[in-house]
């Protein structure tokens, strides 16, 4: 039997590289998958890349209250409950000290990458009704200090206070609550920083990055979906409430 057999996912940030990824593995283990991003043209693509019929999508702005309820709304008419619930939608705002650094921009990233998995949680977990896992997108952001952006590293530390307290909050209702904390990872979210840290020489900043992880190389989005998978599964029934480094060594320095 499938890993996912007859389960019902949700993953935000859906169309981007680690949902696309972790949702091409949950439907391989039996899921239905509902992608949300704030895209259609992007869910589409998406849609079309997986190329399942087990593929359902939603565009929502994540840190919008109404967004949220519309994409809970979704997924009870589609399947009438949720099993696995992947806060994976984030943003990761600019680099800048924190005396040039836009208020407008801090609330941005505070409200998706925050806020954003919050609400999801506040409106998901009333159709979680047979227990599950929630999986929330932290990173090796939120274990240490990095100069220069400091709205994402706040953002990310946060998100390792939520997993930890609805751990507590949700285990007598069997719901399993973990963080997956990734190193930098191959994707547009690393394009974007690397050339904020260094606008003339993003491939110098890409080098930088990679010999501080001990192998020596970014995760690749799959390698984040594995653990994704794990995580969703049976397979972790007794975890809940742990921080997953997914970081090459990175942290263990």
């Amino acid at each position: 039997m499938k890993k996912l057999e007859n389960k019902v996912a949700l993953i935000t940030g859906g169309a981007g590289g680690i949902g696309k990824a972790t949702a091409k593995m949950f439907i391989n283990e039996g899921a239905k998958v509902l992608l949300i991003d704030l895209k259609e043209d992007d869910l589409k693509k998406a849609k079309t890349e997986l190329d399942s019929e087990r593929v359902f999508y939603i565009a929502a702005d994540v840190s919008k209250t109404e967004d949220v309820k519309k994409y809970a709304q979704k997924a009870k008419d589609l399947f009438g409950k949720v099993d696995v619930f992947f806060n994976n939608a984030g943003v990761e705002g600019q680099v800048k000290p924190i005396t040039d650094y836009p208020i407008e921009e801090f609330d941005k990233v505070m409200a998706v990458n925050v806020r954003g998995v919050w609400l999801g949680m506040k409106f998901i977990i009333p159709l979680m009704n047979d227990g599950g896992s929630i999986l929330i997108t932290s990173s090796v952001a939120g274990l240490r200090g990095t100069a220069n952006v400091s709205p994402y590293v706040a953002s990310k530390h946060a998100l390792n206070g939520i997993t930890r307290s609805l751990a507590l909050e949700l285990a007598g209702q069997n719901i399993r609550v973990n963080a997956i904390n990734p190193s930098p990872v191959d994707n547009r979210m690393m394009r974007s920083l690397e050339k904020g840290f260094s606008p003339d020489d993003a491939e110098n900043a890409k080098s930088q990055f990679e010999q501080m992880i001990p192998l020596g190389r970014y995760a690749e989005n799959k390698d984040i979906a594995h653990l994704a998978m794990f995580l969703a599964s049976d397979d972790s029934r007794f975890i809940t409430g742990a921080i997953h480094s997914i970081d090459g060594g990175m942290t263990a320095k």
